[in-house]
């Protein structure tokens, strides 16, 4: 079969011998579309946005340089060629770019075009839309004062293809989008080797940095059973292959996760979060993985589907090592439970990066504390990019549960935590940095409860656009 999309507003069937694993951005360029730019290959700097169009309009800014071509069948997809009008005549996007004076060398240009070509429809803060662009002349004031000046989107949405097709590919290299739970399993068992994919914003980089070509590949976008998002009075049931930026409108819109979503927010851009997953978090086990954190702390638990039925387990269970978990190689995960906090509870989501916008983590802390009055109840504390997987720390927890939260307890527990992590030296920070750095979130953390007016003031000055934390 075929790999078909809409491209542009006109239908795209690709030769059936096109390798699906080849990336967006590639082939983009090869064809001759060389507005989609190539920057990074990460997904760090947003040069090579593409924009998927929804059938009811709305509009997904995605990176080209993650998205296979497999990930494209069945989507509608603009670039920055696909704007202008049928006369020549700019968009009003690119307009208002031409009259803001908002491009320097323009290399960065296209991709920030389509990201406010999404904007314009999705609305929001134009600082966190821009999030997943770098300019590198550094021109934001003229690009914001563009996004200003958008008119509302009213273009109808293109005709969406409706293709056949769940298996393409060569023989040697097979991409498999199945449209049932029994299909994904029965083709976990056909093919033992394959490579899982969700959203693809991790595992992306081995096709787009590491040129690697497997031998089949099972994206799971298309199972309806590993989609959905479920809010119950006790908590969220989430989709494995459903993408972040659904969860964060959910999260947004109630007060106990607030601080979840704070750290969504900068989980990543909107092109990162219109494609990553929970599921994928969970299946790479990354050590820096920033969803990790939060969900241990939480106490979240993770559905597995397999051939014998479903295997329920605590996600601190779920996780074994540096890169290892516990799915079984004929299991896919199919859902995360995230309870919901206790009423006065106490819940931090914390992360330190390079960036505060947009980057990957350093050290990802993570806190729940339960209270009777004064007294702590129970603690759990979670942390990454602190070893070789994320996970609890109970030695501080023990610190902190049974009396009440003062300054000396939380320093306390901070010294406790420091002493039972085993950090790396790395880029993002030495093992001293990340010590120093885990004991202090603890005292901050001390700080935003015990002057939670003066706390907010300042964090309000540091990051105006990106609040974290929630106290009852």
């Amino acid at each position: 079969m075929s790999i078909t999309f809409t491209l542009n507003g006109a239908l795209r069937s690709l030769p059936a011998e096109t390798p699906p694993a080849m990336t967006m951005l590639d082939w983009l360029r090869a064809a001759g579309l060389t507005g989609t730019k190539e920057g990074c290959a990460e997904g760090d700097c947003g040069a090579c946005t593409v924009v998927i169009e929804a059938p009811d309009g709305a509009r997904q800014p995605v990176n080209a340089c993650l998205m296979t071509l497999g990930q494209a069948h069945g989507l509608a997809i603009r670039t920055v060629e696909g704007l202008a009008g049928t006369d020549g005549a700019p968009h009003p996007v690119q307009a208002a770019m031409l009259a803001a004076e908002a491009t320097q060398c323009g290399f960065c240009t296209p991709g920030i075009v389509m990201s406010l070509y999404a904007h314009a429809r999705m609305g929001g803060d134009p600082h966190e839309a821009l999030a997943g662009n770098l300019c590198r002349c550094t021109g934001y004031r003229p690009i914001l004062d563009a996004a200003a000046a958008l008119p509302a989107a009213n273009e109808a949405p293109p005709a969406y293809p409706a293709p056949d097709g769940t298996a393409f590919g060569p023989t040697e290299h097979r991409f498999f989008l199945p449209r049932s739970l029994d299909e994904a399993l029965a083709l976990r068992r056909a093919h033992p080797g394959a490579w899982l994919l969700a959203g693809g914003t991790d595992l992306g980089l081995r096709f787009s940095e590491h040129r690697e070509n497997p031998a089949a590949i099972i994206c799971l976008r298309d199972v309806a059973q590993l989609r959905g998002i479920e809010p119950g009075p006790e908590g969220i049931s989430v989709g494995a292959a459903e993408p972040y930026a659904a969860l964060l409108d959910h999260m947004e819109s109630d007060a106990a996760f607030a601080a979840f979503a704070g750290l969504l927010r900068r989980l990543g851009s909107r092109q990162i979060r219109a494609m990553g997953t929970l599921g994928g978090n969970l299946g790479t086990a990354s050590p820096i993985g920033d969803a990790l954190p939060p969900l241990l702390a939480l106490g979240a638990r993770v559905s597995l589907a397999g051939p014998d039925g479903a295997r329920d387990l605590a996600v601190e269970d779920f996780l074994l090592g540096y890169r290892r978990n516990a799915l079984r190689a004929d299991e896919v995960i199919a859902r995360v439970f995230i309870p919901r906090p206790a009423p006065g509870a106490i819940f931090a989501a914390e992360k330190l990066s390079r960036r505060h916008d947009q980057d990957i983590s350093a050290i990802g802390l993570s806190l729940l504390l339960e209270r009777d009055g004064d007294m702590i109840t129970r603690a759990r504390i979670a942390h990454g990019g602190c070893g070789p997987m994320a996970a609890r720390a109970p030695e501080a927890e023990a610190v902190l549960a049974g009396g009440p939260f003062t300054e000396a307890q939380a320093r306390a527990a901070g010294d406790a935590l420091a002493r039972a992590i085993s950090p790396m030296d790395d880029l993002r920070g030495s093992a001293e940095y990340r010590r120093a750095a885990v004991r202090n979130l603890l005292l901050r953390l001390y700080w935003r409860v015990a002057q939670p007016e003066a706390a907010a003031e300042i964090m309000a000055m540091a990051t105006p656009h990106a609040p974290r934390f929630i106290a009852p």
